[in-house]
């Protein structure tokens, strides 16, 4: 009998109703984000004033208060990609051992002589014996006693530093376990300062985290624009106290090996002679704070930790009468001399600030100085205004979407109809409840991804309520043959989504930003749809058939997009089908060939700014407002969109990457918009993004190497799950599929960036879907009718499986076409990929895929259809 224990349906329920009190607070999203934002003011000391306690009141504490974190294109805000110098670190940690060097070898002078330090511009230290170079082995001995052990796991047991003698020389380096060691620790500490310095500032939310082994992902939302943000980061506040060895007006004077000629930061033409080596540096900082000097001057106080104190104080006891230099950022500051002996480690800099520039000068200095220079290979803006108008297309196409299935699903399927509907709206819900939960951040590939769950949720609904179909034809009561449909569907359905998800949880790893928050929402909502086809719809259908009773169900009129009963031959003609495919391949492929693809900056590196103005868009008076400005080649497109009101007119303008130039130029995107502003005085940039050759180059090489991962990912589970035949069938059709969606966008010139390369992965998905649910038909009914001919054992699975495949890839175009028209342009391509992968992967799995497997053959003998291996539930019988 149909029957679900108590127990479980107590768990189905609490599951239900802990996701949708999770997802509660972001139906009241700005009165939750004041709530919280307040919490979080208080908890770092804040007075609480009535703004704060109103603010509090507006959501209550007992509630869960989780929000899914909105992405820079739905808030607007600023993103880079930062790549550390981590071999900027090895030239000051090696500089920084020479007083220890020639402390040691001047000890020993009586017997190695004299010693010189030479120039050098590798990270190394080169030290000369003047008098006796046949010392130099004995003298290299003496200074491998200053090597220390390398702290770090991987460097266990291995020296800090390599020491060699040649030709009368002492040559000092970095060992590699410590350059490995330095390059960890130089990327960890940035990161840190990085988090400390936009948390100064005090934004909210902000992504700072480390990607690869020495770049940095910076995304903050609110702020201006991303040459903002850069402003707050990029400043290095190199702190650093020097002895002075003179002092001159030539800017070019000789310094000396081991000293470096330094200008004044107040006074013009003057330069400073310094020792290379710092007596203390910024990192010893404990504290520094605005403060004023004994004349009422804006200065800046500051203390040092123990090790510093004691290392300032030994030096200025020692050095009394003479000066040293406080240097900020290769500046001096002030070259005070040493009129006493400074105990306590704390002092005072004095400068030309005013109040605002020894005020974040302190911050700087508290937050610490950067270990190594930044180089920005990535930068994005993206304005609020853009951000809003993204968040309210992806609403309106979210609604337009869900109600469109809703319908289709009723007309398609009445009173079961309603069940699948019911639990579509609790997958959405448990979607966001599980986004906030981890803390997600929601972008509008992201949308698009929760709008194709919304598609393609259904497709596990109506793999059960097809089967249920089956089973009433065959004379069994509407109790077993809901059972039987839900047991039988159960591998179909596993399968396809283990698929999909693969694909998913790659797309994860080998993406970033936007193409990372599709591949959650995509995965999250496999997981979701699963539970709630073969949990949630399953509960209500035993509770209506417990109250009602009913003597038969699925029966009656309704909504068919293919005949009740079909006997169609697929393989009849299937020479034009696979001619079809044949033709349009070489058509793709001759399109990739002679014009290639429009590829987005994401993968040829450049700056697309993206305006807005009142004034029709006259591409010849931007071009020529640009023209003087030698920046190569420039595109400019008018955008059109639907959802675009009279006074919204809407330009992509697109420069190349500039020569010679590995990093984003903000001077060349101010220079194009001071001149834009010219020509066309509304004008607005709505968004600017920025990507260097080096990651550009790096990109298409990760989206090559993740579409080989998803294709031979799916290769081996299907082989592990089918056999070798199926598993070659369905790889065949992935390639048609892909190849036919790059020769759609080849032809058209279509803009083919990275979020494509998701949408190629999704189509992957999606295709494979298809394609195991025809097969997963196909290896029952091989095991039902063993003495079938394999041509006709595939055309009846195909037949039986058509009416799925079809009610599957409406309710999935439904809500990618609700996302196209309305959705906005800024995704339109996105979700144009995703269209056709859905209509040439419903073909595929039909036609080419089977035909394969009909060319190879597959194994008969499965006498034993219950072995570990394949579908435990294919072959219950009534």
């Amino acid at each position: 009998m149909l029957q679900i224990d108590l127990w479980k349906r107590l768990c189905i329920w609490g599951i239900v109703a802990l996701g949708l009190l999770l997802a509660l607070p972001n139906a009241f999203y700005p009165r939750v984000e004041s709530h919280n934002d307040a919490l979080a003011a208080i908890e770092i000391g804040a007075t609480e004033t009535p703004e704060i306690a109103q603010a509090l009141s507006q959501w209550p504490d007992w509630m869960p208060s989780g929000l899914v974190n909105l992405g820079l294109d739905l808030r607007g805000g600023a993103h880079l990609l930062a790549e550390v110098k981590v071999a900027d670190v090895y030239r000051a940690r090696v500089e920084g051992m020479w007083p220890e060097v020639r402390d040691l070898l001047r000890e020993e002078r009586d017997r190695i002589g004299p010693i010189r330090l030479q120039p050098t511009e590798e990270a190394e230290l080169r030290v000369r014996l003047v008098e006796r170079p046949d010392m130099a082995a004995e003298a290299a001995s003496l200074v491998r006693g200053l090597a220390r052990p390398v702290t770090s796991l991987t460097g266990a047991g291995a020296s800090d530093i390599d020491v060699t003698s040649e030709a009368g020389e002492i040559i000092v380096r970095l060992s590699e376990a410590e350059q490995l060691a330095t390059d960890d620790r130089t990327v960890r500490q940035a990161l840190e300062i990085i988090r400390r310095r936009i948390d100064e500032v005090g934004t909210r939310e902000p992504t700072i985290q480390r990607q690869g082994a020495d770049r940095i992902l910076i995304q903050v939302p609110g702020v201006g624009s991303a040459a903002e943000l850069k402003q707050i980061i990029g400043t290095t506040a190199q702190l650093t106290f020097q002895p002075v060895v003179s002092r001159t007006s030539n800017a070019e004077e000789r310094a000396g090996a081991g000293n470096e000629v330094l200008p004044s930061l107040d006074d013009e033409g003057v330069y400073y002679i310094l020792e290379r080596a710092p007596v203390v540096t910024g990192e010893e900082l404990v504290d520094a704070q605005p403060d004023f000097d004994q004349n009422g001057r804006p200065a800046v106080s500051f203390r040092f930790n123990p090790t510093g104190a004691r290392k300032f104080g030994d030096y200025t006891a020692e050095n009394i009468g003479n000066p040293f230099a406080i240097v900020l950022d290769g500046e001096v500051i002030s070259a005070p001399v040493i009129q006493s002996h400074i105990a306590g480690g704390s002092g005072i800099i004095t400068g030309n600030f005013n109040v605002e520039e020894s005020t974040k000068l302190a911050v700087l200095l508290r937050a610490g100085a950067l270990p190594a220079g930044l180089e920005f290979l990535e930068e994005r803006t993206v304005g609020p205004e853009l951000g809003a108008d993204s968040i309210e297309a992806g609403k309106i196409a979210c609604i337009v979407a869900f109600a469109l299935v809703l319908v289709f699903m009723f007309a398609s399927y009445g009173t079961f109809g309603i069940f699948a509907n019911i639990a579509l709206v609790i997958n959405v819900a448990l979607i966001f409840g599980l986004l906030s939960l981890i803390g997600a951040t929601l972008t509008l590939p992201g949308i698009a991804g929760i709008v194709l769950t919304i598609g393609m949720a259904v497709d596990a609904n109506v793999l059960v309520f097809e089967r249920i179909k089956e089973e009433v034809k065959s004379a069994r009561g509407p109790a077993r043959a809901i059972e039987l449909g839900y047991e039988k569907a159960m591998s179909a359905i596993i399968d396809a989504n283990i698929t999909t998800f693969i694909t998913a949880l790659i797309l994860y790893v080998m993406g970033s930003g936007p193409v990372r928050g599709f591949a959650i929402t995509l995965g999250l909502g496999i997981i979701t749809s699963v539970f709630t086809a073969l949990f949630v719809t399953r509960l209500i259908a035993v509770i209506w058939f417990e109250r009602r009773r009913p003597k038969t169900v699925l029966q009656g009129r309704a909504l068919r997009l293919v005949p009740e009963v079909t006997n169609w031959n697929f393989f009849s003609r299937w020479k034009l089908s696979l001619g079809i495919s044949a033709v349009l391949i070489v058509i793709a492929l001759g399109s990739f060939g002679l014009q290639g693809l429009n590829f987005g900056i994401d993968f040829r590196g450049g700056t697309t700014i993206r305006t807005q103005s009142t004034e029709p868009v006259d591409i010849g008076t931007y071009r020529g407002a640009m023209d003087g400005l030698e920046l190569g080649d420039i595109s400019i497109t008018e955008v059109f969109d639907p959802t675009f009101g009279e006074d919204q007119n809407v330009a992509m303008i697109r420069i190349q990457a500039q020569d010679d130039q590995e990093s984003v130029s903000a001077a060349v995107i101010q220079t194009v918009e001071e001149a834009l502003q010219v020509a066309v005085p509304d004008v607005t940039f709505t968004s600017v993004e920025s990507v260097g050759p080096k990651v550009s180059g790096e990109l298409i090489q990760t989206a090559v190497i993740a579409v080989i991962l998803a294709i031979g990912a799916v290769l081996i589970y299907i082989w592990m799950r089918f056999e070798w035949q199926f598993a070659v069938g369905a790889v065949v059709a992935l390639v048609h599929d892909v190849v036919l969606t790059i020769g759609v966008f080849s032809e058209m010139q279509i803009q083919f960036d990275l979020a494509i390369i998701a949408a190629l992965l999704t189509i992957v998905g999606y295709s494979l879907n298809d394609t195991v649910v025809v097969f997963d038909r196909v290896r029952e009914n091989l095991r039902k009718y063993k003495q079938k001919p394999l041509s006709e054992v595939l055309n009846l699975s195909i037949n039986e499986t058509l009416s799925r495949t079809m009610m599957t890839s409406v309710t999935t175009l439904l809500a990618l076409l609700a996302l196209y028209f309305l959705g906005g342009d800024v995704i339109r391509g996105f979700v144009f990929a995703m269209i056709w992968g859905v209509i040439v992967g419903t073909y595929s799995s039909i036609f080419v895929a089977s035909t394969v497997l009909l060319w190879l053959g597959v194994k008969r003998d499965w006498s034993k259809p219950d072995a570990n291996a394949g579908n435990q539930f294919a072959n219950i019988d009534a």
